[in-house]
């Protein structure tokens, strides 16, 4: 394991952890030996009398009931399957650079090569053993040349773990980036092969396993009790080896820390510096760009490539940034792999699951986008379906359509509609206030309210704080698009596709519960008012692409934009606030006209 100072203290640690175990075992076997000795006693004629025929018939049921609860919480123990996080598997021959170069590092290292490559879509890179029987036949069977075990090592060799490597670190850094980062990381699998350090692990991953079977929702009464008994135990256990456990992970980091110093220790100062720009790049992307197609049912399907493009033009736009750029010259790491748009398409998928918990596989209302199509899929379907659901609500609410000589004799729907709703005089939203027309206030004369309310339970989509500040109307219409809102999410989405049509596959061996996707949602729900500014920005953009001529756009730091000739538009969320808060239109009427936008004028709705 090598005489790291981190390596001596994980390696004392792990045997604390291991001498818990022990008492544990101990303290189970303890009622098991007196019951024996009491036995034998009576076979040998010395320990005789009422007392101790009396001894003997208590501790010898208790004896086995306490060794059949420690043989039954040791088989959960065993059994229970352990966390496994959701990656994307990378097989040596889709990779044999990249296999080759982590081969490379680990003999420079002097540590045992990780059994496997995995990716994952997050700015993050680690070691995690999957050698339980649960997670299926060891890796090193399939990738036994990088992990140098021949096929005579089962399970009595031990098998290293699997490197998962953060998928946007492969698209942005360079090869020799990539490599400075991963040094420390597969630094670890040295002290993670010491036999003290495995079994300890093995322990708390199991402990950390039976808490969760134990606390997995059951009908049964029976093994509901029985396994409630199992929980406490593993929980106790649990609680009394957590410091030991985590300071054993803190020696395991200091000694692969340690070791990993001798290899590109100069760039990897300077791949840190991108290890914080990828995250900044990659968070903008998954927030601005990506989550709006999610919510369109439209999934991305180059997202790695897209931080690249992100980080460029952040590059482009911040001085600060500049340098970064020059190095889009050399080899990016994505070349390690045989066909990177592939392994980009599965990953960008498994990041649609884990942050917005779409299906497995593409279908009708869940498929890919391409970048090139997100304007006119992504952009332009959004807007005009806000719009449409915008003047639904407006339908609903009885709000008759604008009315003037440039006003449609048709009655379809355009801009100034909204305009005259939201601009008409009505007191200030304070917080504790219910807006007119709504179910707790008088209803209004000009606009009866047949929404219907909200169900028992729920709470009142009017009683909201958010809305305090703003305007009557805009008060009454965010809470009936929040409500709408909810309507649509509640009501049954088709059935997902089967496995036989899921393309790609992000992990063949699924062994993790999607029943709580997203596993990491990105944002909270929106509220009434950002629903509110998110419609009337959406309006009004149908209202540019109509009538003056504007195109929708995608802006990789902002997301969904408005071009007008060619240039985007980056003042219109002020004034969009201003209508709500004050019920000032003039500021965006001004803007309107500026443009050459005719809010008079019907537009084309989703």
């Amino acid at each position: 394991m090598g005489v790291e100072a981190g390596a001596q203290a994980a390696r004392a640690r792990a045997l604390a952890v291991l001498r818990i175990r022990s008492r544990a075992l101990a303290v189970a076997l303890l009622p098991a030996a007196v019951a024996v000795i009491l036995l034998a006693g009576a076979v040998g004629d010395r320990l005789e009398g009422p007392v101790w025929d009396a001894a003997r018939w208590v501790l010898t049921p208790v004896a086995v009931l306490v060794l059949l609860a420690a043989a039954g919480i040791a088989l959960v123990v065993a059994r229970a399957r352990p966390a496994m996080s959701p990656t994307v598997p990378v097989t040596e021959e889709a990779a044999p650079d990249l296999y080759r170069m982590v081969r490379d590092l680990a003999d420079r290292l002097d540590v045992p090569a990780p059994s496997a490559i995995a990716l994952t879509p997050d700015c993050d890179s680690w070691l995690e053993d999957r050698t339980h029987p649960a997670h299926g036949p060891p890796p090193a069977e399939e990738h036994h040349d990088i992990a140098g075990a021949g096929k005579q090592a089962h399970r009595r060799h031990p098998v290293a773990p699997v490197l998962v490597i953060g998928s946007p670190f492969l698209w942005w850094m360079r090869v020799g980036e990539l490599r400075a980062v991963l040094a420390p990381v597969i630094a670890g699998t040295g002290p993670s092969a010491h036999p003290d350090i495995a079994a300890a692990r093995r322990f708390v991953r199991g402990l950390d396993a039976a808490v969760a079977v134990a606390s997995a929702p059951r009908r049964e009464p029976v093994s509901r009790a029985v396994l409630a008994g199992v929980g406490w135990v593993a929980r106790l256990l649990l609680r009394s080896c957590r410091g030991h456990a985590a300071e054993m992970e803190r020696g395991v980091a200091a000694a692969a820390a340690e070791r990993a110093q001798a290899v590109d220790y100069g760039l990897r100062i300077v791949a840190q510096e991108q290890v914080g720009l990828a995250y900044a790049g990659w968070d903008r992307l998954l927030t601005r760009v990506a989550l709006p197609a999610w919510r369109m049912g439209r999934w991305p399907s180059r997202l790695d490539a897209g931080v690249v493009a992100a980080l460029t033009e952040l590059s482009r736009r911040d001085r600060l940034a500049e340098g970064f750029a020059s190095r889009l010259g050399e080899r990016p790491a994505c070349d390690l792999l045989e066909e990177p748009g592939t392994v980009d398409e599965a990953a960008s998928l498994l990041a649609a699951r884990l942050f917005h918990g779409g299906p497995a596989g593409s279908g009708p209302d869940w498929s890919p986008v391409a970048w090139s199509e997100y304007p006119e899929e992504v952009v332009d379907r959004k807007w005009r379906l806000d719009a449409a659901r915008l003047h639904r609500v407006l339908d609903t609410m009885g709000v008759r359509p604008a009315s003037g000589p440039a006003a449609p004799a048709t009655g379809a729907p355009t801009l100034s509609r909204v305009l005259d709703h939201l601009t008409e005089p009505g007191p200030a939203r304070t917080a504790g206030s219910a807006p007119a027309g709504s179910p707790t206030g008088a209803p209004a004369a000009s606009a009866p309210d047949t929404a219907p309310a909200p169900g028992p339970g729920a709470a009142d989509p009017f009683d909201d704080e958010d809305l305090s500040g703003t305007t009557a109307p805009s008060a009454t219409l965010a809470a009936r698009l929040s409500a709408e809102m909810a309507r649509e999410e509640a009501a049954p989405s088709p059935a997902p596709p089967s496995p036989a049509s899921a393309s790609p596959t992000p992990d063949p061996a699924v062994l993790w519960d999607d029943r709580a996707l997203p596993l990491f949602p990105l944002q909270p729900p929106r509220t009434a008012r950002e629903l509110l500014a998110d419609h009337l920005t959406a309006m009004v953009c149908c209202a540019a692409m109509d009538t003056a001529g504007a195109t929708p756009g995608l802006d990789w730091l902002d997301g969904p934009t408005l071009l007008v000739d060619g240039e985007r538009t980056a003042d219109l969320a002020p004034k969009v606030l201003t209508l709500i808060e004050d019920g000032d239109a003039t500021p965006l009427r001004v803007w309107l006209s500026q443009l050459g936008i005719r809010p008079e004028k019907p537009v084309r709705l989703g």
